[in-house]
């Protein structure tokens, strides 16, 4: 079997962010595949700007997230919301033709510092991406909470309970994707 396509999109732009290092976990748990982080530093959406072309960038995200056979998505918790980089990359990608997310496998998790590690940035990725039509997997649910304290010096999580829920989580992204 040839190995699968993932796309990663990391609601943060920070360099050493604990989404991205959730999201980093969770393709090393995941195993041999195919990976490639999508760039979500875009510019703002602006219908104006929309009329005139859409940013190589945004097309580029558009072709990533439509070549990839699955999407891991990881998402912090600003102000009980997700990152406006997130937001603003699903709107943008939402405007080019093509519906890229149809029936597409999508794994959305979190990191937060709080106690529910950005459960409620977790239902509205999903809210934000129901209308386009995803295969949206909801179980199991991977709110990595008081995460200052879940990751080593190497980027690994260190709970083994966050660990077997990450691993259900790709083995269930696995099954998705044949």
């Amino acid at each position: 079997m040839a190995d699968k396509n993932i796309i990663g999109l990391c609601g943060s732009l920070r360099k050493d962010s604990f989404n991205r290092k959730l999201l980093l976990e969770a393709v090393r748990l995941y195993g041999k595949c195919n990976f490639k982080e999508a760039n979500l530093n875009l510019p703002l959406y602006n219908g104006d700007d929309e009329k005139v072309k859409k940013p190589t960038s945004v097309l580029n995200l558009h072709n990533d997230i439509k070549s990839a056979d699955g999407v891991i998505i990881t998402s912090p918790e600003y102000n009980k919301g997700i990152s406006g980089a997130l937001k603003n990359s699903l709107d943008w990608v939402s405007r080019v033709p093509g519906s890229v997310w149809k029936d597409k496998p999508v794994v959305i998790m979190s990191a937060a510092a709080g106690r529910t590690g950005g459960e409620v940035a977790q239902y509205m990725v999903r809210a934000c991406l129901v209308p386009f039509g995803p295969r949206i997997l909801n179980s199991p649910i991977v709110c990595v909470a008081q995460v200052s304290q879940q990751f080593d010096s190497q980027g690994q999580i260190i709970s083994e309970r966050y660990i077997e829920l990450v691993k259900e989580t790709m083995e269930n992204l696995r099954k998705a994707m044949n």
